[in-house]
C-alpha cells in the first residue's frame, strides 16, 4: 500500500493537504460560530474568477486566486460595515458577480481545460512544488495571525457587541478574519477544488460541535476530523480512481454522520425500535 509514497505528486499533494487540513478548521470555527459560513462559498466563487485570470495571463492560478479573494474580502467587509447592504446581500452580490465574471473569462480563454476542471473539483496532480511552498508560507501567515488575535476572535465569535463595549476594534478584527478566510479558501483550491472548499472549512467544525466540548477541545477535534478526511481522501482517491476533492468531502460527511448518530444514540433519541 505504501508504494503510493513513491510518486512525487502524491507527496506534494499530501504535504499541501496536511497544511490545508489544519488551517481550514482554524478559520472555519470562527465562521460557523458567527453564522458566517456562506463567506467561504462566496470567496470560492471569487477565486474561480482569479483562477481564470491566471490562465489568461499565464500566471500561477494560486497567486491570482489569493489576490482576487483577498481584495474581494476587504470590499465585502467594507460594504457590510456601511450598513447600506445586509451581510447576506453583500455575499450574494459578490457570489453572483464573480461567477458571471468567471464564466466570461473562461469563455475568452476558449472554454474549460483539463487543468481548470481540476481546479474546480480538486486534484493533487495539479499541485506543483511552488504551490506547496506558497501554501506553506501563506498557511504560516494564517496560523501566526490567528494566534496573535486569538482572544479577540473568540470574543467576537460569541458576543460582538460586548467586545466592542470593552474596547476591541471589532471592525479591524472582522477585516482580519475575512482576509484570513480568503487566504484559506485560495490555498485549498488545489486539494479540494473551488466548488468544495466551503465543505472542508465548515463540515469538520460542525461535526466537532456535536460533541459539545470546550472551544479548544472542539477546535482540536475539528482539526483531527479535517486531517483524517484529507489524508484518507488522498489515499482513497488514488487507489479507487476518484476525484480527490469529492472523496475528501464525502469522508468528512461520513464522520459527521457517525458523530451525529452516536450523539443521538447516547442521548436516547434513537431507540432499538427505530432500527430496521
Amino acid at each position: 500500500m505504501l508504494e503510493i509514497l513513491q510518486y512525487d505528486f502524491i507527496l506534494r499533494g499530501i504535504a499541501a493537504g496536511v497544511i490545508v487540513s489544519l488551517i481550514a478548521p482554524l478559520i472555519g470555527i470562527f465562521l460557523v460560530l458567527r453564522r458566517y459560513s456562506l463567506i467561504a462559498d462566496t470567496l470560492a466563487h471569487v477565486s474561480l474568477a482569479g483562477v481564470a485570470i491566471g490562465f489568461i495571463l499565464n500566471i500561477n492560478p494560486i497567486f491570482t486566486a489569493i489576490i482576487s479573494a483577498t481584495l474581494s474580502s476587504v470590499l465585502i467587509e467594507r460594504l457590510r460595515m456601511t450598513k447600506k447592504v445586509y451581510g447576506e446581500s453583500a455575499l450574494a452580490i459578490f457570489l453572483s458577480g464573480s461567477l458571471a465574471l468567471a464564466v466570461i473569462l473562461i469563455s475568452l480563454s476558449k472554454g474549460f481545460s483539463s487543468d481548470l476542471f481540476n481546479y474546480l473539483f480538486g486534484s493533487i496532480v495539479t499541485v506543483r512544488q511552488s504551490d506547496v511552498w506558497t501554501i506553506f508560507v501563506m498557511g504560516l501567515v494564517v496560523l501566526v495571525t490567528v494566534m496573535l488575535f486569538f482572544k479577540e476572535l473568540v470574543f467576537l465569535s460569541f458576543d460582538e457587541e460586548a467586545a466592542q463595549v470593552v474596547g476591541i476594534q471589532t471592525r479591524f478584527i472582522n477585516t482580519i478574519l475575512i482576509i484570513l478566510t480568503a487566504l484559506t479558501v485560495a490555498l485549498a483550491i488545489p486539494i479540494v477544488g473551488i466548488l468544495l472548499i466551503s465543505a472542508l472549512i465548515v463540515i469538520p467544525v460542525v461535526a466537532a460541535l456535536q460533541l459539545k466540548k470546550s472551544f479548544i477541545q472542539t477546535l482540536l477535534i475539528a482539526e483531527g476530523i479535517s486531517l483524517v478526511s484529507v489524508v484518507v481522501g488522498i489515499f482513497a482517491s488514488f487507489y479507487l480512481g476518484l476525484s480527490t476533492g469529492g472523496t475528501i468531502v464525502m469522508i468528512a460527511l461520513g464522520i459527521f454522520g457517525m458523530i451525529l448518530i452516536k450523539q443521538q444514540w447516547f442521548h436516547g433519541t434513537i431507540t432499538t425500535q427505530d432500527l430496521p
